[in-house]
């Protein structure tokens, strides 16, 4: 009785190690390779690669920037949106630490990355002198406010 029983679990261990090895092969057979994923590859074959894969509506939202305050894991997803902008003031937080920043920016990136191509999206930020919506960063002062001042000395370069 123990032969039979050694004997049925060989085979059902058999069977299971070739349903593996099915599965395996086909996950890599299934696996299509993407030349504008390969950064080998000369930059023009990428993008003609990347264009030729795109739908109408991938183009358009490739093309599209939205305000943050609506930008979402969702909305990156379903409409393909290549670009993000904090304009003047917008901020995830009144007091908004670098840390709540990158949290934010990741998870507006996780969408981006989830549509069928996985294109990441741009992030902008109107922070031309410093960015001063990050709780505590260095802003940097602006020429036409250094001459407004009157006080040559605060313009010279100390070099």
């Amino acid at each position: 009785m123990q032969a039979i029983l050694k004997l049925k679990m060989e085979q059902n261990t058999k069977c299971l190690i070739w349903i593996l090895v099915f599965c395996c092969l086909g996950a890599i057979a299934d696996a299509e390779y993407k030349t504008y994923k390969d950064p080998k590859k000369p930059m023009n074959r990428r993008i003609k690669d990347l264009l030729g894969r795109m739908s109408l509506e991938e183009k358009i939202g490739q093309m599209v920037q939205i305000e943050r305050t609506v930008a979402t894991y969702h909305v990156m997803k379903n409409y393909y949106i290549g670009s993000v902008l904090s304009g003047g003031g917008s901020a995830p937080a009144t007091e908004a630490s670098p840390e709540m920043w990158v949290d934010m920016v990741n998870k507006i990136q996780k969408g981006a990355l989830s549509t069928r191509l996985g294109i990441p999206m741009i992030y902008g930020i109107d922070a031309v002198h410093g960015q001063n919506t990050a709780y505590k960063a260095t802003i940097f002062p602006h020429n036409i406010g250094l001459g407004a001042t009157r006080q040559s000395s605060v313009c010279e370069l100390d070099v």
